[in-house]
């Protein structure tokens, strides 16, 4: 059983993110702190997949914090814009985290699409790093198949939640509990299964 930190930071200052691997963590006893409350700015996301993205995030605050990391890189990828936004998605209306004008962006892009052509899923993959030159880092991911709504439904979640639906739940993203979602999306697979290489 690989030894499980007691202390993480996230290398995100999404608040959204924060909660829900609170949430699936806790029984861990991992304390998880966002960089931002270390002072710790976002690094540019230079990489070309979302594993590349999420170990430059993991490095980056192993390396200010002096802590072992925790890397997220999520994205939606729809079918019928070739996968797009993909690595995108939370600067795909121009402005990093919008999400109002993300979701308007994407709603706009898919409008002459039928709804049987709507397909989509979300994509996290999601990063451990002991140390900032860990060699050897944990690597866990998960995807949420769904399709995209014609409009927004539903208050909860964040992101692209308003716009995604769950054909299986037969619910909208936003339209879900806590509870549920963290058991169904992409971030509670990820984090599910980077449980399970922790206590393996």
């Amino acid at each position: 059983m690989k030894r499980v930190p007691a202390k993480l930071v996230l290398a995100s200052g999404n608040r959204g993110k924060l909660a829900e691997m609170d949430a699936i963590l806790a029984d861990l006893g991992i304390e998880l702190v966002a960089q931002g409350e270390l002072g710790i700015d976002d690094i540019d996301e230079t990489g070309l997949t979302f594993v590349e993205n999420a170990l430059l995030k993991a490095r980056h605050a192993a390396r200010a914090s002096g802590l072992p990391a925790l890397g997220d890189d999520s994205g939606l990828c729809v079918d019928a814009l070739g996968g797009a936004p993909g690595l995108y998605s939370a600067r795909y209306a121009g402005t990093h985290g919008d999400a109002a004008a993300n979701i308007a962006k994407l709603l706009d892009a898919l409008r002459e699409v039928p709804d049987e052509d709507r397909s989509a899923h979300f994509h996290c993959t999601i990063v451990l790093l002991r140390s900032p030159d860990d060699p050897s880092p944990v690597i866990a991911e998960g995807r949420w198949h769904g399709r995209i709504l014609r409009a927004p439904r539903g208050t909860n979640g964040f992101g692209y939640d308003p716009a995604f639906f769950d054909d299986t739940l037969g619910a909208g993203a936003a339209e879900l509990d806590a509870a549920t979602k963290n058991r169904v999306s992409h971030r509670g697979v990820a984090l599910a299964r980077l449980r399970e290489l922790l206590q393996r």
